[in-house]
């Protein structure tokens, strides 16, 4: 915990082509290693086949696919009493953006396309269908929640 007080939020600048701060950040969550130009190349081939493929403008149905995959509700581990529980917790929109990215680019990554732009096409059309891996760890995550609803009281 800090102790001067909370630290304070860097402004992100939104992306040069589309003038989005939630691309923005994605851009900056498939970066390796600080290469920021290669994962613009890769984010941005990727919008431009969605765009092709999908006949309506990339950034369009990447904030769809987004919203596609992000949860609304989580499980944490709690241990009460010697016995651990999966605890169902509702996850801030902040959060959830956060988690949604994480998916789709491992999803991505874990695809067997010609490479990486190819693979994260496929997988945010594949979100804005709402079929797909990242969209399956979403309902996955929520029926876990669900089944787990009785432990909600354990929460603090």
């Amino acid at each position: 915990m800090a102790r001067k007080g909370k630290a304070i939020k860097r402004e992100i600048l939104p992306d040069p082509k589309y003038n989005s701060v939630l691309l923005s950040k994605f851009i900056n969550c498939v970066m390796k290693h600080g290469e920021k130009s290669v994962a613009e190349k890769i984010v941005y081939g990727a919008l431009d086949i969605v765009s092709d493929r999908s006949k309506t403008v990339g950034i369009d149905v990447f904030t769809e696919a987004l919203h596609n995959v992000r949860p609304l509700v989580k499980v944490v581990s709690r241990r009460v009493g010697g016995s651990n529980y999966q605890i169902p917790i509702e996850v801030t929109e902040k959060a959830g953006i956060a988690i949604a990215f994480r998916w789709i680019i491992s999803a991505s990554r874990n695809r067997s396309e010609k490479s990486m732009k190819e693979c994260l096409a496929a997988e945010i059309l594949s979100a804005y269908k709402k079929e797909g891996t990242s969209v399956k760890k979403r309902e996955d995550t929520h029926k876990m929640a669900e089944a787990n609803k009785a432990f909600a009281h354990l929460r603090w």
